[in-house]
């Protein structure tokens, strides 16, 4: 066997190597899916109870719960270009200052449209009396910002991106590192159309099936160019 040979048969065990590892790779992501989709299942299987405890909250992705508190009306957030049902508008975001307590959790409240007019708000008054609201409670992602938002210094502030710090910064609130997805049961909220958590367990299981059978072909195009070699 020759320098001929050991190329392409390099190539062929990096090759494999590489598929086989993206293979696996997708069976992760399916176990991981299906970890959170346990948590999910986990999450609901319990009454919707009265949580006072902000430590509670922090570990507690998923979850239907009870909050008592005031919102702050006076320091709401307009979270901007989002997307319902095909329709451009923005979610509301209200602080609600937990009952006993000092920190705030950040509660959406729900979509409105723009319809055309991003000129002007909707009404997003609320009184803050003292009340209870059911949310599920969710996890921020921080999206890629396209350039950096400008944010203004009158509320309710517009924001392209939801960084609970700065909003923290922003409001002179102390915000607990979630967000409460107000349920369509509880009151003052508006389009509340929250996406299920859909983990496409079997697509990746699909994904790493197609990877392991690609290595599999590869394996027999190696063992015969190996053979016709040795004959040769």
């Amino acid at each position: 066997m020759g320098f001929r040979f050991y190329i392409p048969a390099s190539l062929i065990v990096a090759t494999l190597a590489l598929l086989i590892s993206l293979g696996f790779w997708q069976l992760d992501r399916a176990n991981e899916k299906r970890v959170i989709e346990d948590q999910i299942a986990n999450a609901n299987s319990f009454d919707v109870e009265l949580v006072t405890s902000v430590e509670f909250l922090k570990d507690r992705e998923y979850y239907h719960v009870r909050l008592q508190g005031s919102y702050v009306g006076d320091k709401q957030f307009v979270y901007d270009n989002q997307i319902v049902d095909q329709v451009s508008g923005y979610y509301v975001l209200t602080p609600l200052v937990l009952k006993g307590d000092s920190k705030a959790v950040l509660i959406n409240r729900g979509f409105i449209p723009w319809n055309g007019r991003r000129d002007k708000l909707a009404d997003i008054d609320i009184s803050e009396n003292l009340t209870e609201v059911k949310v599920q409670i969710s996890k921020p992602v921080k999206r890629m910002e396209l350039e950096a938002s400008e944010i203004a210094g009158e509320f309710p502030v517009l924001i392209q991106a939801l960084d609970l710090d700065d909003m923290s910064t922003i409001a002179a609130l102390d915000f607990i590192n979630v967000v409460g997805l107000l349920s369509p049961e509880s009151e003052n909220g508006f389009v509340r159309q929250w996406e299920p958590y859909t983990g496409s367990i079997e697509r990746h299981i699909g994904y790493a099936i197609q990877w392991f059978l690609m290595a599999l072909v590869l394996t027999f195009i190696g063992i015969r160019l190996a053979l016709k070699q040795r004959n040769n």
